[in-house]
């Protein structure tokens, strides 16, 4: 179903969620939500105003105030809390296909909780897509249509899985893909929206590691040694991702980034890192002693 301007229903969280993630560091004008959210540039007032509306206006936790977007109130975070004391959830998702909104549905899922750097619960279970599994995804993930045949349905995962996410950072490694899947999945089966705090070990190695030309999460695990069972099933990239991810909290250590609003700030883009720092020395907060 779409809206009165063309826009997707099943599109909004996903717009929506972007818009929170820019206004996250400061208020936004229509233009720059629009270039960010719909890869809009330089495109005209009339038309991407009305566009931004659509999307934002309806939600209480936006507010424009003379063309200027802000969030009404910021979302809860983790804040000062050490990372050691932090949960994590690091999830993979295999799928049908590439895209929830075509119909794509999950045929794997998987859930590693971490606590300082430890596995302490695994969750695994195929899903049973309630649709066909095309071949060329087969022959990459060895998930059959005969293995997912009696298996559970995702509503039927949806109570077990739940607590498994339950009050931990989700991790993935490109992790918007795997937050769509489930998220599309949770509401399908009425279990609502996913809600909480996410983190890329794709965006993590991208930082951490600017000298490597690739960053899948094979060419990483190959990296730092790490065996994986078999790529391409939940399970396995699960726990491979884990494994890269502790290794990852080993670096940030050593670079002195040690809570979660510290590795916010770790994972700005540099420009953005740029303008805080003047803006700090502008305050008189960075100046020579």
């Amino acid at each position: 179903m779409n809206g009165a301007l063309g826009v997707r229903w099943d599109d909004l969280p996903l717009l929506r969620d972007r818009a929170v993630s820019l206004l996250l560091s400061g208020p936004a004008r229509t233009h720059a939500l629009a270039e960010r959210i719909f890869s809009i540039r330089h495109g005209p007032p009339r038309l991407t105003a009305p566009l931004v509306r659509e999307v934002l206006g309806a939600d209480p936790r936006f507010q424009v105030r003379r063309d200027r977007w802000v969030l009404t109130e910021e979302p809860a975070t983790y804040g000062d809390i050490p990372l050691s004391d932090v949960d994590f959830v690091v999830v993979d998702v295999e799928s049908t296909g590439g895209s929830p909104r075509r119909g794509d549905r999950v045929t794997e899922v998987a859930a590693v909780r971490m606590r300082n750097g430890e596995i302490v619960e695994c969750f695994e279970s195929l899903v049973n897509p309630e649709r066909p599994i095309p071949p060329s995804v087969s022959a990459l993930t060895n998930i059959t249509e005969e293995m997912v045949a009696d298996a559970p349905k995702f509503r039927e995962l949806l109570d077990p899985l739940k607590g498994a996410l339950r009050g931990a950072v989700f991790v993935a490694h490109n992790v918007g893909f795997d937050w769509r899947f489930l998220d599309a999945e949770f509401r399908r089966s009425g279990g609502g929206r996913l809600e909480g705090e996410r983190l890329c070990t794709l965006r993590l190695a991208r930082r951490l590691h600017p000298e490597l030309r690739r960053r899948s999460l094979a060419v990483l695990t190959d990296y730092y040694a790490i065996p994986v069972e078999s790529h391409h099933r939940a399970g396995a990239d699960a726990r491979a991702t884990a494994e890269l991810f502790t290794r990852f909290l080993s670096r940030l250590g050593d670079e002195g980034v040690e809570d979660w609003t510290g590795l916010q700030r770790y994972l700005k883009p540099a420009r953005r890192r740029k303008k805080a720092k003047r803006r700090k020395k502008r305050n008189g907060d960075g100046g020579t002693q």
